[in-house]
């Protein structure tokens, strides 16, 4: 029952356009007949009108645990006085060139498709490294140390490159 389209109508439009977001209709149509519309017009779940808060949250909660979280590939990002080009490898400050390794343009590009979250070191050896697990190793550590250095105004107080204690790390940027 919303204005100019309708819920199928949603639904179907955003199939169309590859948006592949979990889709819980909420809905007065009961029948079977517009849960098997609104199913096969890709909704992941249909629940109808009244319903329980607790079943619809626990709901949300098993699409959400299914749906993994992939990050949008980012081929740049203008953070500070930085612009990055991720597909040129290059970083500029003001215009001027900044020397970033591989792994350091690797790391930063992880940093920024993951901005706001909280990044252990053992998800940055595994997603950046490739490594499984190496709890004892200090490389993330310096690496970013090293990426501080050349991108944070002042690397003793960083604000890109957060610091979160006792768990890793949070791009601010």
């Amino acid at each position: 029952m919303l204005p100019r389209m309708s819920g199928f109508d949603v639904c179907r439009e955003l199939r169309r356009r590859g948006i592949e977001t979990p889709v819980i209709m909420l809905t007065a149509r009961g029948q079977i007949v517009d849960k098997v519309v609104g199913l096969k017009l890709g909704a992941d779940d249909y629940v109808t009108k009244p319903f329980e808060m607790a079943e619809l949250l626990a709901r949300i909660e098993a699409h959400l645990r299914r749906t993994p979280v992939a990050p949008h590939p980012v081929d740049g990002y203008a953070f500070g006085d930085l612009r990055v080009d991720f597909r040129k490898a290059e970083a500029l400050r003001e215009g001027v060139a900044i020397e970033l390794s591989a792994r350091e343009f690797q790391l930063l590009r992880y940093f920024v498709e993951h901005r706001g979250a909280t990044l252990t070191r053992e998800e940055l050896l595994n997603e950046v490294w490739g490594y499984n697990s190496m709890p004892s190793t200090r490389t993330v550590d310096v690496h970013v140390a090293w990426l501080r250095q050349k991108i944070e105004p002042n690397p003793r107080h960083p604000q890109f490159i957060l610091t979160v204690h006792g768990m890793g790390y949070k791009f601010a940027g």
